[in-house]
């Protein structure tokens, strides 16, 4: 690791709280193990797990770094032992343990994945956390068939844009609800076939008449709560409910008769905790099914608004409102 700093520019969390606890600050350069790589950081993505882990409500796992930042894209600048399918120069963006607010991370090799040709690294560090979430969880759990629909909630988040656009590329039927008629209309500019206003429409009535009874065949859910009740009455029979998030709680009522006779999965995962082997095998499906549709244009990065890393709190404070529609990013 020749020619590389000693220190680095980086954001930590000072103490559990609001957007203001993210502070500047000097750390040392990480050192890549084996099996990883070092990446000069030239963005990274905000995401809602970055809030909960700044608010202290998701403690990174033991051998996480403590700096939030879980996707980045740069350079990469070193290779641990035994890494073998990339090399310094290489342009990278890809999913990290934690560690992405800084101007270098470290992250396992595997988990990385080239920026699609044509991609700006703003655009590049936008892509991994969303991808490798929908495809763990709408097409890896919930085993979402072509041809098949999927209800996607908070459809104008940034899972939510990402799983309308690869739900469409894969030749499902989408449906999405989202917190305004203005939210509505950009998911229906993605390809949704519906958007129903969650404040002001009853999804459920929704969902039931734009399928003629039938219903979707996945759900995939961040609100949980209240919502799962509901849910159940449009999904289809044989139907699965994925959860990622559970933004109105984490208990619910479940009428048990209704999951036995109608034969329904209810299902869910968070990415952080699985181990880097299963990362890496989500990779190398993203590069092989996705990676071609965005470098075709039929699946395009949704940047709503870009912050230099020492604005990071700002960053936060967009996301905390949910006045955006898609992603949020740093420039490093």
């Amino acid at each position: 690791m020749t020619n590389l700093p000693a220190k680095m520019r980086a954001v930590e969390i000072a103490k559990p709280g609001g957007p203001e606890v993210l502070t500047p600050a000097e750390r040392a350069l990480p050192q890549p193990r084996a099996g990883e790589i070092l990446v000069k950081v030239a963005a990274a993505g905000v995401n809602r797990p970055d809030v909960m882990q700044r608010m202290g409500r998701y403690a990174p796992p033991p051998d996480a770094s403590d700096l939030p930042g879980l996707e980045i894209a740069g350079e990469v600048v070193a290779c641990g032992e035994g890494v073998t399918q990339w090399k310094p120069g290489d342009r990278i963006c890809g999913l990290t343990h934690g560690g992405g607010y800084a101007e270098y991370c470290a992250l396992p090799a595997v988990q990385a994945l080239p920026i699609p040709k044509g991609l700006s690294a703003l655009e590049a560090a936008s892509l991994p956390e969303t991808f490798f979430t929908v495809w763990n969880n709408v097409y890896d759990r919930a085993k979402l068939a072509p041809g098949e629909s999927l209800l996607v909630q908070g459809g104008s988040s940034g899972i939510g844009v990402t799983a309308i656009q690869m739900a469409v590329a894969t030749g499902n039927r989408v449906f999405v609800t989202a917190g305004s008629d203005e939210k509505c209309a950009a998911c229906v500019a993605l390809g949704a076939q519906k958007a129903i206003n969650y404040r002001t429409q009853d999804f459920v009535a929704e969902v039931n008449a734009a399928t003629q009874g039938k219903g979707v065949d996945v759900i995939l859910d961040m609100v949980g709560g209240d919502y799962v009740p509901r849910e159940l009455k449009c999904l289809a029979d044989e139907g699965r409910l994925v959860f990622i998030a559970f933004q109105r709680g984490v208990k619910t009522e479940l009428d048990l008769n209704e999951v036995m006779r109608r034969r329904l999965t209810l299902t869910g995962s968070t990415l952080r905790p699985r181990t880097v082997e299963y990362k890496g095998v989500v990779a190398r499906n993203l590069r092989e099914r996705f990676w071609p549709l965005i470098e075709a244009g039929k699946i395009k990065p949704q940047i709503f608004k870009t912050f230099p890393l020492a604005r990071a709190a700002d960053a936060h404070r967009l996301m905390e409102s949910s006045e955006h529609v898609g992603k949020i990013v740093l420039s490093v």
